[in-house]
């Protein structure tokens, strides 16, 4: 089993900055994808951002290309979100969540489906 523990949550006011953590414990995440979603007030969770086993491969939703950037530390365990320029758009519970296949070669997935172990997530609100 896999526990994933997102972190970094909060309010920030639009063109803010906040950085989010995930955290994985029980088995290591090293040899998986790792992935980012969001679900915003009344809407369908949603992709934000993605990295390869190796963290060599990204691949960003449009809506936040430019302005966040996802990283990991597999020595940690940890995979991170950096989010700058925040808009209140991007108001949302933060999920992170592991590609179900290890070593996955070939393109990084963007549906939910294709993640089996999720966090909690984290609220982040960004005001107006």
């Amino acid at each position: 089993q896999v526990q994933l523990v997102e972190s970094g949550g909060g309010l920030v006011q639009a063109g803010g900055s906040l950085r989010l953590s995930c955290a994985a414990s029980g088995r290591t995440v090293s040899i998986y994808a790792m992935g980012w979603f969001r679900q915003p007030p009344g809407k369908e969770r949603e992709f934000v951002a993605a990295i390869a086993w190796r963290g060599g491969s990204v691949v960003y939703a449009d809506s936040v290309k430019g302005r966040f950037t996802i990283s990991r530390d597999n020595a940690k365990n940890t995979v991170y979100l950096q989010m700058n320029s925040l808009k209140p758009e991007d108001t949302a519970v933060y999920y992170c969540a592991r590609d179900r296949v290890p070593l996955r070669a070939g393109s990084l997935r963007l549906g939910p489906p294709e993640y089996d172990y999720w966090g909690q997530g984290t609220q982040v609100t960004v005001s107006s």
